[in-house]
């Protein structure tokens, strides 16, 4: 009999690149467009494993109902973790991951988003649209000699490093763990958070959501940061706290931001919403800037990046079934 998986959040992508790769594995595959809460939690009674993605939920209620429905393995579809309770899934179900699925993805578009911004692109984009040719407003700086500061040294973070040195960019970089092998190798510096944020003109945040770095970014943090700083997440939506950052953008401490993800993200992020009032008024505030770009954490969604998750994710659970190491298990 075929393993089955129940699967939220599916969109036509999703459906359409795991259908391709579960060819070779056969899964019975049970795709759903609801994220995955207590209320529907139901849904996976009888099935052997649950896929879910960023804005599901998976906290102790629904852990305790998955191992109650007789689920044997929560899989992950991406590489973050912080909406799953590890502690009231440990010993009663494996959780496993997409750990990198396309790191480039995720660098060249943080790339996208600086020069974006910097140069105005998505302003003149529109402008050019009304028939309007004018380039006052729309004045940018050469990155070349500029300073970026670089908040964690993963995996996507290096392939930026990288890229953004050939653009001739000083970088700062902060992580808990140096590789000063690889800061050598490519000519950067480790230094202080509180040095970071006074040296560079923009910071870019690749580090994980953890209790210290809940709202990295705040109103202290802001304020040490040189005037007319550029800022940029491709990491997760709550390592900024967007009132801080509202208020930085309104004294123009804060020249720009770049935002693929947002703190209270889950009710909008994937869906459309474009014939309903926003009523998230945080939200809404933020897309009022014209020197803001909001998006909508599509920095990963490359045709690469999702063949890679199908695949890695229908690996980790074939794994599973027939009782071989889990390499990507979560572990706390």
């Amino acid at each position: 009999m075929a393993y089955k998986i129940a699967f939220f959040g599916a969109k036509p992508y999703d459906i359409a690149s795991f259908d391709k790769i579960n060819e070779r594995y056969e899964f019975d595959i049970r795709y759903y467009k609801g994220h995955l809460n207590i209320n529907n939690v139901v849904l996976t009674q009888g099935v052997d494993a649950v896929c879910i993605f960023v804005n599901d939920t998976a906290d102790a209620a629904v852990i305790d109902a998955l191992v109650a429905n007789g689920v044997k393995l929560l899989a992950l579809r991406c590489a973050g973790f912080n909406n799953v309770d590890l502690n009231a899934a440990r010993g009663k179900l494996p959780v496993v991951r997409v750990p990198a699925y396309s790191p480039y993805a995720v660098a060249e578009y943080t790339l996208a988003l600086m020069l974006s911004l910097n140069r105005k692109i998505h302003r003149a984009y529109w402008r050019t649209r009304d028939g309007n040719f004018s380039l006052n407003g729309l004045m940018g700086f050469d990155m070349h000699g500029k300073t970026t500061g670089i908040i964690g040294t993963g995996k996507i973070a290096k392939i930026l490093i990288h890229i953004l040195k050939g653009l001739g960019m000083r970088v700062l970089a902060n992580d808990l763990y140096p590789d000063e092998k690889f800061a050598k190798e490519e000519g950067i510096t480790y230094v202080s958070l509180d040095e970071l944020y006074k040296e560079s003109d923009i910071i870019s945040l690749h580090c994980p959501l953890t209790d210290q770095t809940r709202y990295l970014i705040n109103d202290d943090s802001i304020a040490k940061m040189k005037d007319g700083v550029m800022i940029i997440n491709t990491g997760r939506g709550l390592l900024i706290h967007t009132n801080a950052l509202i208020e930085g953008l309104k004294t123009k401490k804060v020249s720009a931001a770049g935002l693929d993800v947002y703190e209270e993200e889950g009710d909008y992020f994937y869906e459309d919403k474009s014939d309903k009032i926003i009523d998230d008024d945080v939200l809404a505030r933020l897309l009022s800037f014209n020197n803001v770009i909001v998006t909508s954490h599509q920095a990963f969604f490359t045709k690469e990046a999702l063949h890679n998750i199908a695949d890695t994710t229908l690996r980790n659970i074939k794994d599973f079934e027939e009782g071989r190491p889990l390499v990507n298990e979560v572990t706390k």
